[in-house]
């Protein structure tokens, strides 16, 4: 990763007619990075790809890649490679004969064509597959095959459009460590779209969270996961008792209420994972309004002063039934500053 601006997007505003679909984004991404753009439905993650790609042309700002503005160059002029979410691979080819289309359609010569096919299915462990047809693997092997397809064209930046949605959880997990080993053995720059955090805390080296057609934050995942720093990204990626700070106390809905700790003076908001919460003890009391047993925990939804509480406990402690009264504390120590609200 030794060049931190390899593909950056500069003020791009993108928009569908009237619609503005991305507000002035900035992203810097380094050469070799694996970089996830997270966030939920129609929050413009694939609206930014699909105009990395040349599909979709800005309104306004600027995308370079390796020192080059290529916001006008045209999709095919670009070095980028693209791997659809439904595959998109031809049902009457072969394996090979789908890995070799773009390099076909380039004119390659028979010989230099036949090597680097035969290197792409190596890549993704498809060599003995060379002559079936897609219909014939599992979904797994479709998608490895629809990566070797743009990896053989080496772009310099390989985009995945939510590119394990398709697949059943067994295959998901299989299909992460093979796309971290391949960009990992090529070096490729590869940006990946998805809404599910768990994913892109998984596969990436780096994550931007999107909402509403802008960043609200970057960082490693470790950052994203234990620092959010917005009530938007807590929420997202699993704090579910995110409250709103005034004046050192929780400002929420039936009124204020102070805890058993000193609030960092910058904090806007205070968020904790179910997790975080400490039940049976502390100054606060709720009902159970539901439980549920997961393995190893059990989760419980409070009806509280507060508003709803989220928490979870260890399935070997006794259960707290349906309507019992519980009580319950939210330590400060545990809780992650937000640096904006709403």
């Amino acid at each position: 990763m030794s060049d931190p601006a390899y593909l950056s997007l500069e003020q791009l505003t993108l928009a569908y007619g009237k619609t503005v679909a991305v507000d002035r984004l900035d992203l810097a991404i380094s050469q070799g990075e694996l970089i996830a753009l997270l966030g939920p439905s129609g929050c413009g993650k694939t609206t930014t790809m699909r105009a990395i790609a040349g599909l979709l042309a800005p309104v306004s700002g600027r995308i370079r890649l390796d020192s080059r503005d290529i916001t006008r160059v045209a999709a095919n002029k670009r070095s980028v490679g693209l791997v659809f979410q439904s595959y998109a691979l031809f049902p009457h080819l072969t394996v090979f004969e789908n890995v070799a289309f773009g390099l076909r359609l380039k004119g390659m010569p028979g010989k230099e064509l036949e090597d680097r096919v035969r290197s792409g299915l190596k890549t993704v462990g498809l060599s003995s597959f060379a002559s079936r047809k897609p219909g014939e693997l599992s979904g797994g092997q479709q998608q490895r095959v629809a990566l070797a397809r743009s990896m053989v064209m080496e772009p310099k930046v390989l985009l995945l459009d939510e590119p394990l949605s398709n697949l059943d959880a067994r295959l998901r997990l299989e299909m992460r460590t093979e796309l971290q080993r391949v960009q990992k053995e090529t070096g490729v720059t590869m940006i990946f779209v998805t809404h599910d955090q768990a994913e892109a805390l998984a596969l990436a080296d780096r994550i931007a969270v999107m909402h509403n057609g802008r960043i609200e934050q970057t960082g490693a995942p470790e950052e994203i996961y234990n620092r959010p720093n917005s009530a938007f990204v807590a929420d997202f990626v699993g704090f579910e008792n995110v409250f709103r700070v005034r004046a050192g106390e929780l400002d929420t809905e039936t009124g204020r209420f102070a805890l058993g700790g000193a609030i960092p003076c910058e904090a806007k908001g205070l968020a904790w994972r179910p997790s975080m919460v400490e039940l049976g003890r502390g100054p606060f009391e709720g009902s159970v309004r539901g439980v549920s047993f997961a393995g190893g925990t059990r989760q419980y939804l409070l009806d509280t002063p507060l508003g709803p509480i989220k928490v979870e406990a260890s399935a070997h402690l006794p259960t707290h039934p349906l309507g019992a009264n519980v009580r319950f504390d939210l330590p400060v120590s545990m809780a992650a500053p937000l640096q904006r609200f709403g």
